[in-house]
């Protein structure tokens, strides 16, 4: 085998459709469209979602439901992916330049400690909002707590 003998499995390239190329093509006259009417016309597209004259579906279902615009999503940071963080970095502060640097959170994400698995280390931690939970376990180590 050499690379220049390389070439696609047998069956796997299909030729396109030449339409409108005469008579002896196959495919001349009326290029597979029919005959007259808006169908047959270049430059024909129906509207987006249009069922023939039917009700569309974005019709005939309801609306419903409401998207509050002053919603505050929180993304939550829990207690065993801070001693990763610390045990990873060896910081003393954790502050959310530290928490997005190491991908855990985004640049404009709102963050919320939570109290789920074991703190080991003394740690001063800034953080928007804290759950009790969180509070008690980094203030038993002698750790602070800043809210942003």
């Amino acid at each position: 085998m050499k690379l220049n003998t390389l070439k696609p499995a047998k069956g796997s390239i299909k030729t396109n459709k030449r339409l409108g190329r005469g008579q002896g093509s196959g495919r001349g006259g009326t290029s597979t469209r029919g005959h007259k009417g808006a169908k047959s016309r270049s430059g024909y597209s129906q509207k987006l979602g249009f069922e023939g004259g039917q009700m569309p579906l974005q019709r005939r279902v309801p609306k419903f439901g409401f998207k509050r615009p002053q919603k505050v999503v929180l993304k939550p940071v829990n207690l065993d992916i801070l001693q990763q963080l610390i045990d990873k970095t060896k910081a003393k502060i954790v502050d959310i330049e530290l928490l997005e640097k190491n991908g855990i959170v985004g640049k404009k994400d709102v963050v919320k400690i939570l109290g789920r698995g074991e703190l080991t280390s003394k740690v001063d931690v800034t953080a928007h909002k804290f759950s009790t939970t969180a509070v008690e376990a980094i203030e038993k180590l002698g750790g602070k707590i800043t809210t942003l």
